[in-house]
């Protein structure tokens, strides 16, 4: 099993890495720098910096106001766009493969000649204040802020990615552009590409664009420390929703895909043990899922759901018998089962020019190397039953982490939780 097209990769001498992966068939290409820093990268005071500094570099460059980048790209047919995550920043386009250069062009502009401007930065400060209101609006996403704080607490892994309103209003333009200064170096980027696109030719474009980028900078990381612990919120609402979570694992830990397959088995899917239990047999939730999140030096591995006010007093219980029953062991027919949407799922996004151009960054971001598909596979293929209960058995062994918002009239204590876990 291969990848189609070929994968090439290029260090330039400022520490810029390049990587590509052509697919000649194809009429599009998908393009971005991925940069090594993000909220794990703050401090206190700084808490959603990372963030705002990514909407403020699509707010006009030197050469470019915020409206003639928006322009361009659409002019063509194109995509712009950027996210922050808590280890990595990304700006990212798509475009037909005549308009690799212009998409390339933008995104040289934008991180090295952003003018940061005070009048866009206060209304940017606005803009993101309201993101954080709708998030905090959303119970079924703020609870992951509260489920994150709470397993990793007075960390900076722990903080929000949008920092909080208080600290937004009060960013002053030097404070964000000191912060792309010291964190927004060549050898801490990766300008990835795949697509109908020659890597010579992006290389070439590279080499003569990124020539403004600061000195490169060691990251600032505190290790990641795990307390667990529990949050609740009484909010009138129609659902309760609950994180339930544990200690997970790194992205280079041994048990990595064998907690990705236990996932997959407790609730990664309709056929998982915890879907068909709670809500195909006994119809307690609409939303029940389970999901891991890596880090280069920890994780999380969690279960979400949303229930009634009177439900929960079910889900609860039943939820922890299901992760408790997985540590006695599992049949190889959920493995095989798990396994297969897993090799599904990466194989298809093998299709996908975006999806590929960002595997090829964060894999060099997070492992410093391309993983081979045949590696991947493989690895996913040895998880077997065995590896998927002993992964069970550590990671619910630990001190759990319980969120909860909405009506708690029927929500346990947090000591009968975790004495159900045992």
């Amino acid at each position: 099993m291969s990848t189609p097209g070929g994968i090439r990769l290029t260090r330039l001498a400022n520490g810029l890495t390049v990587v590509t992966d052509s697919m000649p068939t194809v009429e599009t290409a998908s393009l971005g720098v991925w940069v090594n820093a993000g909220t794990r990268h703050e401090t206190p005071d700084i808490n959603g910096v990372s963030h705002l500094l990514e909407h403020m570099a699509f707010k006009g460059t030197e050469r470019r106001s915020a409206q003639s980048i928006a322009e361009e790209i659409e002019a063509v047919g194109g995509h712009l766009n950027a996210y922050t995550s808590r280890e990595h920043t990304a700006y990212y386009a798509k475009v037909l493969k005549e308009d690799v250069g212009l998409a390339l062009d933008i995104i040289a502009d934008i991180l090295q000649h952003s003018t940061l401007d005070p009048a866009e930065l206060s209304r940017e400060q606005a803009v993101v204040v309201q993101e954080i209101s709708q998030a905090i609006d959303t119970p079924d996403d703020i609870v992951f802020d509260y489920f994150q704080a709470t397993a990793f607490p007075d960390q900076a892994v722990g903080r929000p990615v949008l920092g909080t309103a208080e600290l937004v209003r009060g960013m002053s333009r030097q404070t964000v552009a000191g912060y792309m200064h010291d964190n927004y170096g060549a050898g801490r980027m990766i300008l990835a590409a795949a697509g109908n696109l020659e890597h010579d030719k992006v290389v070439e474009f590279a080499e003569r664009s990124f020539v403004a980028l600061p000195p490169n900078r060691p990251p600032p990381l505190e290790r990641a420390h795990y307390q667990g612990g529990e949050y609740r919120e009484e909010r009138d609402l129609e659902q309760v929703h609950l994180v339930l979570g544990f200690d997970g694992v790194s992205y280079d830990d041994p048990d990595f895909y064998a907690a990705s397959v236990l996932s997959t088995v407790a609730g990664g899917g309709m056929s998982s043990r915890l879907f068909q239990e709670i809500r195909e047999k006994r119809g307690l939730a609409y939303s029940i899922y389970s999901f891991t999140a890596s880090y280069h030096d920890g994780g999380l591995f969690a279960v979400y759901a949303g229930t009634g006010e009177d439900e929960v007093a079910e889900v609860i219980p039943v939820l922890c018998d299901q992760l408790m029953n997985v540590t006695k062991g599992v049949t190889a027919e959920e493995v095989q089962r798990a396994r297969a949407q897993l090799k599904a799922s990466i194989l298809m996004s093998l299709e996908s020019t975006s999806s590929r151009c960002e595997q090829l960054a964060r894999q060099i971001l997070i492992y410093g190397r391309i993983l081979p598909v045949e590696e991947i596979i493989a690895k996913i293929e040895a998880v077997d039953a065995a590896a998927v209960a002993k992964a069970a058995q550590r990671l619910f062994a630990g001190t759990p982490t319980f969120t909860v918002i909405g009506p708690q009239t029927k929500v346990e204590d947090f000591a009968t939780i975790k004495g159900r876990l045992v």
